[in-house]
């Protein structure tokens, strides 16, 4: 009799909870129809140049590495992304930088492509005000991102050129220093101790052009450089908090602070590794830094290169598995923002199809888990739209209003 009360109650106490999660999915679903929810970083367009890949259809992440598509976008309640058009690091010469600048374009031109393949699912986006009008047709937002400054080259000229092509926010660098600022990762260490010259002349256009500039990448000192230079507010479109997660991606609490003073916004990425401190182990860690020496740390490859290079890639992420940060983990940076700098300073950047995902988080398809994490903790539906994508429409419409006048 005993065991059979035991089996009762953990059935009922199941039953509760599930009750429970059922409750908070519905009021998820209730506030992501009267908000909008957006993603400011991912890397899909790289899946544009892969043949078989369609972004009007659903598609399964284990068979297609792909964590991002309209259909997927419905599931989950994402109503836009930002999709980067994303040039690796490669040679700072004229040559690396014409090579760099025409697979841009070559990205921007698949991008434009794909979107408008699928005029009934989406649109592409160019004012802040734009995601608005978009949902209300029952439509998915795109708006576009540069990652890396690099294929500007020397020339400010192509700031309004990739402007003219939609283009929104230019992340200043990625993993490597270029010609503008010095990179946060750069084995090689500091060449500018900030921003170099031609960067200072590079925010000021942006400023000017109305796009808006994004510090996700850059070193601490090219980040004040950036917050001293800049007229209008600027955006970190995927970074976490270093105080969690000790990386030198992510901001600390004096980066914050200043972050605050600026009104910018720091946009929480989803990538494993700058949630939540990766537990050791070896054997990948060996594989994947002999795939980067081999490949170059991506730099300066061919498509082909390139397409062969991230099939490797994806091998090693089935043989060697990775247990994953969590959905908690990852607002438990949220939490932290708001607890050190307010609510009007957080949002959310995934990094999907950059490497972003997490364990209940593996695609845009379970994008609500967020909202029901956030509601678990007591933020509320102003809050929630807050997060999501009122303080990130803030700052865009501030470096619209900035480049107006």
């Amino acid at each position: 009799m005993t065991n059979l009360l035991r089996i009762a109650s953990v059935l009922f106490a199941l039953l509760i909870i599930t009750s429970c999660e059922q409750d908070l999915s519905k009021k998820a679903d209730k506030i992501h129809a009267q908000i909008v929810s957006i993603d400011t970083h991912t890397d899909t367009p790289l899946n544009f140049l892969e043949p078989d890949f369609d972004i009007g259809k659903w598609n399964n992440y284990d068979s297609s590495y792909s964590r991002i598509d309209f259909p997927r976008m419905k599931a989950g309640k994402l109503d836009a992304v930002f999709m980067a058009v994303f040039v690796g690091q490669g040679e700072r010469s004229e040559e690396g930088n014409l090579k760099a600048n025409n697979r841009a374009l070559e990205i921007f031109e698949a991008l434009h492509s794909k979107i408008n393949q699928y005029p009934e699912q989406a649109e592409i986006a160019l004012k802040a005000k734009d995601v608005y009008q978009i949902k209300s047709k029952g439509k998915s937002t795109v708006y576009i991102g540069v990652e890396n400054a690099y294929p500007i080259g020397n020339d400010l000229n192509n700031i309004k050129s990739f402007y003219d092509l939609g283009a929104r926010y230019i992340t200043l660098c990625h993993t490597s220093n270029n010609d503008i600022c010095d990179s946060s990762t750069d084995k090689k260490g500091p060449e500018f101790n900030g921003l170099s010259t031609f960067g200072e002349e590079v925010v000021k256009e942006m400023n000017q052009l109305g796009m808006i500039i994004d510090v996700s990448h850059i070193s601490d000192s090219a980040y004040y450089d950036v917050l001293k230079l800049s007229k209008a507010p600027i955006i970190a479109s995927h970074s976490s908090v270093r105080a969690i997660c000790d990386n030198p991606r992510n901001f600390d609490d004096k980066m914050l602070y200043a972050l605050k003073e600026n009104g910018g916004v720091i946009q929480i990425c989803i990538l494993s590794d700058y949630i939540k401190e990766p537990a050791p182990y070896p054997e990948r860690d060996s594989a994947f830094q002999q795939l980067r020496i081999k490949w170059n740390n991506w730099q300066g490859l061919s498509e082909e290169e390139y397409k062969q290079a991230s099939h490797e890639w994806r091998a090693l992420q089935k043989k060697y598995p990775r247990e994953l940060a969590t959905v908690a983990d990852a607002v438990d940076h949220i939490d932290y923002v708001v607890k050190t700098i307010g609510i009007d300073y957080v949002g959310i950047g995934t990094d999907f199809d950059g490497g972003g995902g997490l364990k209940d988080c593996k695609d845009a398809s379970e994008m609500k888990n967020i909202t029901i994490e956030l509601l678990k903790r007591g933020y509320n539906q102003e809050d929630i739209k807050r997060i999501w994508g009122e303080n990130f429409l803030r700052v865009f419409r501030e470096v619209e209003q900035i480049a107006s006048r």
